[in-house]
């Protein structure tokens, strides 16, 4: 299976190109909404992280505290450690899981920290990064998630450099100052490219 990994900062916008990739039928694995599934009221994940954490961290429908765990881990990187001990094999496996069971020409495999995990880039055949500013990351998020801008930069810090995601980019989609007409359309574009080298690539196989 073509492999084609998606990545981009907080804000980027990679949940709107994805639902724009999925529309033309391409699988989509976004290990984000993995994560969110492992930690939803009773998921995979929150029998670990309650002996890990203590029942503090369970909010009362039995889903993960995020406030409560993003407090933590931002102040103490152990405890980010722990907790990314705890999740990402789950996330990995569910990841592997999807991908075998996709039935498409190639796979965009969304993975916010693509270029921090150092692991992934040999895993895909190639990688998009979708990029914007950091003032839009900012802005994008304040008024998504109701941050303040001082919470926002902290996670962007927290995160690869714009200058590394675009230097491990195959491909760069500006998500910044552009219509949705246009987006769409840099969208099809990449989507006839991505069929090409996955047909390519099936056919040296």
């Amino acid at each position: 299976m073509y492999l084609v990994g998606m990545t981009g900062g907080i804000g980027s916008g990679k949940t709107f190109v994805a639902d724009l990739f999925e529309a033309r039928r391409v699988a989509i694995v976004d290990t984000d909404r993995i994560a969110h599934r492992i930690t939803a009221p009773h998921g995979a994940a929150m029998p670990l992280i309650a002996r890990e954490f203590g029942e503090a961290f369970v909010a009362a429908d039995g889903s993960l505290d995020r406030a409560r765990m993003r407090a933590l881990v931002f102040a103490d990187d152990t405890a980010r450690a722990r907790l990314e001990a705890l999740t990402h094999p789950l996330i990995r496996a569910e990841t592997e899981r999807e991908i075998k069971a996709a039935r498409a020409a190639y796979v965009i495999v969304v993975v916010p920290l693509l270029v921090e995990s150092g692991v992934w880039r040999s895993r895909v055949d190639r990688v998009l990064v979708v990029d914007c500013s950091v003032e839009t990351q900012v802005a994008r998020v304040m008024r998504r998630s109701g941050f303040s801008r001082e919470q926002v930069l902290a996670i962007v810090q927290r995160q690869a450099p714009r200058e590394a995601r675009l230097a491990a980019a195959d491909d760069v989609l500006v998500n910044e100052n552009i219509g949705a007409e246009r987006l769409n359309e840099e969208i099809g574009h990449l989507h006839a490219h991505y069929l090409s080298l996955a047909a390519g690539a099936g056919s040296s196989n």
